[in-house]
């Protein structure tokens, strides 16, 4: 690790518990998006329903909507290191019971729902201690930044690549090989935190403060910071309304483009050739640029792609325009990201993080149950028709306020700071 870190772009590979940290982490990256993408399509290939689909979405990311909070509370009272050991177990055993039920030929419904709340569960307190957990593997604070931009780019290539391994697996093996390969990449996570030398004293918090008094006093801060509170509201409206379009993906990949598994892991694919490229518009930015404004451009490049998508019926067109959705989907998120992370107040980050988490993750299955039984009645085209008018609206009903909000004088915003939130919960 140390001759590459001499290259500047892999210079936090010099803290050698980042290393180990970011080779867990992508292994794991790339089993949970074979893992997302095959529970989606066995749901489909039992129901044939994208209210099914929808469902099972809710069932997974609901739990973060209730929790999320509690899990930031988590991050900043107790052990990370600790933390993240249980719930990389806890996620083993699921992904592992997953495979369980393909083999022994009992692919239920309400089986593979009870185990998608399971997970839910465990991450709502796995990604908080996670994404700050890179603040203390870090040696230098001077590469924090480039640490952060590694991971964001990993979780992207992950996004990207996973999807489309999936569609292959799924094909070849089935959808038990997927959960499999997934549980075993758990395990990377585990031995790497193992294999950490040098962690920092963990400081049991002594604030006297209860849990709940803690979620009170996130949520009254951001009440008082309107320019964080604000933007994470238009989060929250764009993940009901918006977001969940990936509802509705493997009905245009079997019943639109007369597709099988594979197909759907191209379209999830393309979508993340897109959040990769937005990755990367959004960390080659010049300094001083206004994030707020790029988050409106990238909402009607997203709003541009959804139409685009749910009009074309030739394949290469429609992942042309899955490009621009992906671009436009990550572009925003990771906006927001960058904006929470870098402007809120250090004492508050993991509860700030876990509300931010759950406008993204915890929102988002309840517009998928939404999208999932529109779509059963106006088809699946007319519903990303309609996301994408959505988009536009919100775009301009934001447009004054976010204009007129410049960037902290004096405190410039590091780009791609903990982003891999948003790419790991993209679809």
């Amino acid at each position: 690790m140390k001759k590459i870190s001499n290259i500047p772009l892999f210079k936090a590979f010099r803290s050698t518990n980042y290393a180990l940290y970011f080779t867990g982490r992508s292994v794991s990256q790339f089993g949970t998006w074979m893992q997302r993408t095959a529970v989606i399509w066995v749901i489909y290939t039992i129901t044939h329903s994208a209210f099914w689909i929808g469902a099972t979405i809710f069932a997974e990311q609901f739990p973060s909507f209730l929790l999320s909070m509690a899990g930031g509370v988590a991050a900043d009272r107790y052990d990370k290191f600790r933390v993240i050991k249980i719930t990389q177990v806890l996620s083993m055993i699921q992904a592992t019971l997953l495979a369980a039920l393909v083999v022994s030929n009992h692919m239920v419904v309400w089986a593979i729902l009870v185990l998608s709340v399971i997970l839910g569960i465990i991450n709502a307190f796995d990604i908080p201690a996670r994404q700050s957990l890179i603040h203390q593997v870090i040696t230098d604070e001077a590469d924090l930044p480039n640490a952060l931009s590694l991971t964001t780019a990993m979780a992207s290539l992950a996004q990207l690549l996973g999807p489309a391994l999936a569609g292959i697996v799924l094909n070849a093996f089935g959808a038990s090989v997927c959960f499999l390969l997934n549980a075993a990449s758990f395990g990377a996570v585990i031995v790497s935190v193992l294999l950490m030398t040098k962690l920092p004293a963990h400081v049991q918090k002594a604030s006297g403060k209860k849990v709940g008094a803690q979620l009170t006093e996130g949520i009254t801060y951001l009440r008082d910071t309107p320019r964080i509170g604000l933007l994470i509201i238009m989060l929250a409206i764009v993940s009901l309304l918006v977001l969940p379009y990936n509802t509705v993906l493997p009905v245009f990949a079997r019943d639109i483009f007369k597709g099988n598994a594979s197909t759907f892991g191209y379209i999830t694919s393309f979508v993340g050739a897109g959040a990769v490229l937005g990755t990367i518009f959004i960390g080659t930015r010049k300094p001083g640029a206004n994030l707020r404004v790029l988050l409106l451009i990238a909402t009607f490049i997203m709003a541009f792609g959804l139409i685009g998508f749910s009009q074309s019926r030739s394949f290469p067109l429609a992942m042309a325009f899955c490009v621009l959705a992906g671009f436009g989907t990550m572009a925003q998120f990771t906006v927001c990201n960058i904006v929470v992370q870098s402007e809120s107040a250090p004492y508050i980050r993991g509860r700030v993080i876990g509300i931010m988490l759950m406008a993204l993750v915890g929102i988002m299955p309840i517009g998928s149950v939404m999208v999932g039984a529109i779509s059963e009645r106006i088809g699946a085209p007319a519903t990303v028709l309609s996301q994408g008018i959505i988009a536009i609206v919100i775009a301009i009903a934001c447009a004054r306020t976010l204009a007129k909000t410049p960037p902290i004088a004096g405190k410039p915003v590091v780009a791609n700071e903990a982003e891999e939130v948003i790419a790991e919960n993209l679809a």
